[in-house]
């Protein structure tokens, strides 16, 4: 890109990489309880929320950010929109899980930024009386699934360190060890026996 003037040189022959997921919109059946959802389970604060104005159709949208490494928001990382009385306000009734069984968002990955900050939620959630669908240790990530109020699923997971999983992605990916869902033994995380994942040797 021309840095004077902000166009293109040339049209370049494929996509260019991103740095990842920017932020996700939710549509919810109602604000309030999906607000107290992402913040006083979640922890996300609110920073922004969609005002009135003229020639605009009105729209309930509130925006939510987590903290990054020095304490600061994002303009958002999580949209809620709630969904006019007008419309469908259904909620699945099958209770969330993994498999694909409906056409839509499948979950939402919520990361924290260590180990100790994420057993601590797990703990704090587990007290709330939020239901943990499933609690895996995958190559890459440790994990909890839960859902919001909406039936969004939520992984709420804290990453492992690159050196264990950036040998072989794939592998990572792969890898899955199924936890107990319920009970003090649904908050244990054994870092004895994680698996390093190197790189493939050539065939």
């Amino acid at each position: 890109m021309d840095g004077q003037n902000g166009k293109i040189a040339a049209t370049p022959k494929q996509a260019q990489a991103p740095r990842g997921i920017n932020h996700v919109v939710l549509t919810v059946k109602n604000m309030e309880e999906s607000h107290k959802f992402w913040t006083e389970i979640l922890g996300f604060r609110q920073v922004a929320e969609i005002k009135p104005k003229p020639g605009r159709p009105p729209i309930k949208m509130r925006f939510y950010s987590g903290l990054d490494e020095n304490g600061d928001v994002n303009h958002h990382d999580i949209a809620l929109m709630e969904v006019p009385e007008t419309a469908d306000r259904s909620v699945p009734t099958e209770p969330w899980g993994l498999a694909p069984n409906r056409v839509g968002l499948n979950h939402v990955a919520i990361t924290w930024p260590d180990r100790q900050s994420w057993l601590k939620q797990i703990a704090f959630m587990q007290e709330k009386g939020v239901a943990f669908h499933i609690r895996t240790n995958h190559g890459m990530t440790h994990s909890a699934y839960i859902s919001d109020p909406n039936g969004h699923g939520v992984e709420v997971l804290y990453e492992l360190p690159r050196e264990v999983w950036a040998g072989d992605i794939d592998g990572a990916l792969n890898y899955a060890t199924s936890l107990p869902t319920e009970g003090k033994e649904a908050l244990v995380d054994k870092h004895e026996g994680v698996p390093v994942f190197k790189p493939q040797a050539a065939e």
